[in-house]
């Protein structure tokens, strides 16, 4: 058994290594350069032209760092000792014109630190360049193909990249974005992040440039901090198509199709059945045409939920949201 003199010892030895190492490697890294250790994926869906990128690692908030996009430009994933300006600059030269390939080239040729870092950069032809540096942490890999490219770095064991590169490939039915889940959770059943899971997300841009920056990211998912982060991305990404729904269901109801409308909306529901807030406008679009009736039973199980909701409601004519005879909105409110 160590004692307490002998352990120390250890540690003051493990620092010892690992500020060795970090002064050995002081012309490729600097220490305010984020680590972020890591499997990703920057891919491409051929019949929508929408572009993803999807990352998990052991660090706070690696969506902030590892992630970028552009649409009508492409996606970037920049990892391992982190240089963040390969997101940013490296759209720019795609958008410049530059092919992934030599705009990652120009990138790296400027960069003294090029044997820790991990990037990848996709466009919108489904074209890709990757970089796995020599001195990037084991296991560390890539592999790519017309319209994505799967790295790590810092694996468990070295079968992630295939495992990753394998759930992209068979999986060309899915959607995009359920896609590059499917593929994260691949990584992790491979054997993930040696150091464990913390942090996770997800990013998908379209094919065709924007007039409105608002407009540019299609999802925009992150999971900053949570102890089972690919499985709360792929519930967020769950919500996020609900609500995809009740924004199509509103579209339905100002075109006057109410048959569609409450399709959407039912699809809403069964996406995120707990989820008043849908039940609510979903009452609000019926009685506001003509379907008084099949809306009290869904006022009546939401305000029963939280009385917030009725008072809602009373508020609702000023803003005219809802414009009822006054027997109406007392049928609705006393419920």
């Amino acid at each position: 058994m160590k004692t307490p003199t002998s352990t120390l010892k250890t540690i003051l030895f493990l620092v010892f290594l690992l500020s060795f190492w970090m002064s050995a490697q002081s012309q490729v890294y600097k220490t305010d350069e984020p680590f972020a250790h890591t499997f990703s994926i920057v891919a491409r869906d051929a019949n929508t032209g929408e572009m993803a990128v999807g990352v998990q690692s052991h660090w706070f908030s690696v969506g902030s760092i590892v992630s970028w996009g552009k649409s009508g430009v492409g996606v970037v994933a920049t990892q391992s000792f982190v240089n963040p300006a390969y997101g940013p600059e490296g759209l720019k030269l795609m958008e410049s014109g530059l092919s992934p390939e030599e705009a990652l080239n120009q990138l790296l040729n400027e960069d003294p630190g090029k044997a820790v870092r991990q990037v990848a950069f996709l466009n919108t032809s489904g074209k890709v360049a990757v970089h796995t540096g020599a001195s990037c942490i084991a296991h560390a890999g890539h592999a790519f193909g017309v319209d994505y490219s799967v790295q790590a770095n810092m694996m468990l064991t070295d079968r992630v990249v295939a495992a990753m590169e394998e759930a992209f490939t068979n999986n060309p039915q899915l959607p995009l974005a359920e896609r590059v889940v499917g593929v994260l959770k691949a990584a992790q059943l491979a054997g993930g992040d040696i150091r464990g899971k913390q942090s996770a997300a997800l990013l998908v841009v379209g094919p065709n440039l924007v007039d409105n920056p608002w407009e540019d990211k299609r999802i925009d998912l992150r999971v900053d901090d949570h102890s089972t982060p690919i499985e709360e991305l792929a519930r967020l990404l769950t919500v996020h198509r609900a609500y995809e729904y009740m924004n199509q269901g509103d579209l339905d109801v100002e075109h006057g199709d109410m048959k569609a409308a409450l399709k959407s909306y039912g699809k809403a529901e069964a996406l995120f059945p707990e989820n008043l807030e849908m039940k609510y406008w979903k009452a609000v679009a019926l009685a506001s045409n003509g379907k008084l009736e099949e809306a009290l039973p869904i006022f009546k199980v939401v305000f029963d939920k939280d009385e917030n909701w009725r008072e809602l409601t009373r508020r609702l004519p000023a803003a005219g949201l809802l414009q009822l005879e006054k027997n109406q909105m007392a049928k609705i409110l006393s419920l």
